[in-house]
């Protein structure tokens, strides 16, 4: 059978399919993530110019390395209920074509953050594209269970590019941010990986469910929770933020701590799903926190808005 009849669907390309390539709802979470390093890097705006030419960036490369994802999953993909419909599953994007895009969109990526941002900024993105498109896709996530945990450093350094393309430089608080995202990862992704554990068995992936049980990986979800919570703490601790953040960060937490005891406990038939799609809104609502606390709660006590973007008097 060949490539363009994989899952049985229409060879019709459209923009769209380069679109669906680059993963824009993770590339979304990422940018929103490198916005929020941006932001706290600085105690007033960062330069609005900066911020956009960095963001555009990052989504170019991020964009890239998800495109690269899909040319070397294209097989696996089209095995698996939810992903076989995908561009280069179905054969409606060609495999040269899809990596034309993927050569196209990161080196234009590569060229706006040498160009108008700074050269850490690119050289970090670029370790970041390595990791995620070839040692993760290509040899981590078949090589071991813990493939989540070890490659969850390359989707935590969002943070660390907001945070450089400002200040030029890797500072601490841009570290704490990637630990967030990297204590984060494990319990966002296991309950997927329970829910698709069928999928991932037929495909010989060794995800943790696969290869130890359920049960395993739902204890390690909630004490993976525990260290999240824990490690979203740090912030208030080393006075990074304060108290709103605190507030925001257990009220959060204690969420994501009922899901994966929900979980744990078996008591809710669609207690996976539930708890993957909590862990998006939670880390998006985390990082608003974040901002509110370190910028907008504090100016607004102070009764004036900074000008650097036009705003207030």
């Amino acid at each position: 059978m060949s490539q363009s009849t994989l899952a049985g669907a229409p060879l019709a390309l459209s923009w769209r399919d380069y679109y669906e390539m680059c993963k824009p709802r993770v590339v979304m979470l990422m940018l929103l993530s490198a916005a929020v390093g941006s932001f706290l890097a600085t105690p007033t705006l960062p330069p609005l110019g900066l911020l956009l030419w960095s963001l555009l960036g990052i989504a170019l490369v991020a964009g890239s390395a998800a495109a690269v994802n899909h040319l070397a999953d294209a097989q696996i993909d089209a095995r698996m209920a939810r992903t076989q419909h995908r561009p280069v599953a179905t054969g409606r994007v060609p495999f040269a074509k899809g990596a034309a895009f993927a050569a196209a969109t990161g080196a234009l990526g590569m060229v706006v953050l040498f160009a108008f941002v700074n050269p850490l900024t690119a050289w970090l993105n670029f370790a970041s594209w390595v990791g995620y498109g070839f040692v993760y896709t290509l040899w981590l996530k078949r090589a071991t269970p813990q493939n989540i945990v070890i490659g969850g450093l390359f989707g935590a350094a969002p943070p660390l590019f907001g945070w450089a393309a400002i200040t030029g430089t890797v500072e601490p608080g841009a570290l704490l941010l990637v630990l967030i995202i990297f204590a984060w990862t494990p319990p966002h992704f296991w309950p997927l990986a329970i829910a698709r554990k069928d999928e991932y068995e037929d495909i010989a992936m060794p995800m943790l469910p696969v290869t130890h049980g359920e049960q395993y990986t739902k204890w390690h979800i909630f004490f993976y929770t525990l260290i999240m919570i824990a490690t979203t703490l740090l912030p208030f601790a080393i006075g990074m933020s304060g108290w709103l953040y605190l507030a925001a960060a257990i009220a959060l937490g204690l969420g994501f701590l009922y899901w994966s005891v929900v979980l744990l406990l078996d008591r809710h038939p669609r207690a996976a799903m539930e708890t993957f799609r909590y862990s998006i809104l939670y880390l998006m609502l985390l990082f608003v926190a974040l901002l509110v606390d370190h910028y907008l709660l504090p100016q607004f006590v102070a009764g004036a808005l900074p000008t650097q973007w036009g705003f207030g008097a």
